[in-house]
């Protein structure tokens, strides 16, 4: 291997880890504020892919009926609720019209507009705005009536959401693997490496991301809220910040950071409807770096992530992802023999 060699290898290493760092900050975002590792991150990658593809070809894409099913039912679900704490008619009706009003609108929209053959950047907005009503909606189906149980009745569900994510995502999508087209075609040349406008674009969105996460947590009430929660559960209840809002709002950002990452992502390899398990897997390597608790850390790990697959597939193309998954390994050891913890009551 000479240094041209290596420096494509690292560049496409960064390319990848930069998606990686995005699945890695909302795997340890979601997990921070509800303690529930999110295998399912993936499958949001995916249907930003599959959704934005089938846009450009002019279909309606399964996600306005993925999404309308996951609307009624979590509609069902809360005036079901209603009923049994015998809440007024007005305010159940208030809530399934709250929960319906997006999902419904954004549908009828995608009805209208997917036959036009809108330009590519007002279909990359159509597709954030189909697919990122899904975290909140997974959230109140799955995970916010066990919002207080442990860490592996959550693991259990979300193990069980994945696989229904998976069957759905079949389902709706078909078996057919898509690439979509690149959002900037210029070529730039640096020595012996050639940067294309999509990588470009990887990096730029991915830095313009990260810096708007720091800035939301830091600067903005919500974004305040949502580190008490990660910090304190209980005390940030008791300081009246609503937990079920937080846990919402989290999965909300975790759609949106997946749906984007399917959109970076697409024009650079060909999406089947169960890729996204495997691109959310490295990002929870990432995420596993950083003791699912840092997010400078699990940027760090993602672009070591990316390199790691990267040379490792130089090396020993056929072992990539043993070399990748492997490397989790010796990270637990030193943080279980650093770190040991009880049981969890």
């Amino acid at each position: 291997m000479d240094l041209s060699i290596a420096g494509i290898l690292a560049l496409d290493g960064l390319t990848n880890g930069a998606v990686y760092a995005l699945l890695a900050l909302a795997t340890v975002l979601v997990f921070a504020v509800t303690r529930v590792i999110f295998i399912p991150q993936g499958e949001f990658v995916a249907f930003g892919a599959l959704t934005l593809a089938l846009l450009q070809m002019g279909k309606v894409p399964g996600t306005v009926w993925f999404l309308l099913v996951l609307a009624f039912a979590t509609a069902i679900s809360d005036v079901w609720h209603g009923v049994r704490q015998q809440q007024p008619a007005a305010r159940i009706a208030r809530q399934a019209g709250r929960t319906l009003g997006w999902p419904v609108a954004v549908s009828l929209l995608a009805l209208w507009l997917a036959p036009m053959k809108l330009p590519l950047l007002a279909q990359a907005a159509l597709t954030l705005a189909l697919v990122t009503p899904f975290g909140p909606l997974i959230y109140r189906l799955a995970y916010e009536k066990l919002a207080d149980a442990s860490v592996l009745v959550l693991l259990i569900v979300s193990v069980g959401v994945h696989f229904a994510l998976v069957g759905l995502g079949l389902f709706f999508f078909g078996a057919e693997g898509f690439r979509n087209p690149s959002f900037w075609d210029q070529r730039f040349t640096l020595g012996p490496l050639a940067l294309s406008g999509q990588t470009v674009i990887i990096f730029v969105a991915s830095l313009v991301l990260i810096v708007a996460l720091a800035l939301f947590f830091e600067r903005s009430l919500h974004g305040k809220a949502l580190r008490a929660t990660a910090v304190n559960r209980l005390g940030a209840r008791l300081m009246g910040i609503s937990t079920v809002g937080a846990g919402r709002l989290s999965f909300t950002m975790a759609a949106f950071i997946g749906a984007l990452s399917g959109l970076l992502i697409g024009p650079t390899t060909t999406v089947f409807y169960d890729s996204g398990f495997l691109i959310g897997l490295k990002g929870f390597v990432a995420a596993v770096f950083a003791g699912l608790s840092s997010y400078p850390l699990a940027l760090v790990g993602a672009l070591g992530v990316g390199l790691l697959e990267s040379f490792g597939s130089f090396w020993a193309s056929a072992f990539k992802e043993v070399i990748v998954f492997g490397s989790i390994l010796p990270v637990l050891l030193w943080r279980s023999l650093r770190d040991p913890h009880g049981e969890e009551h």
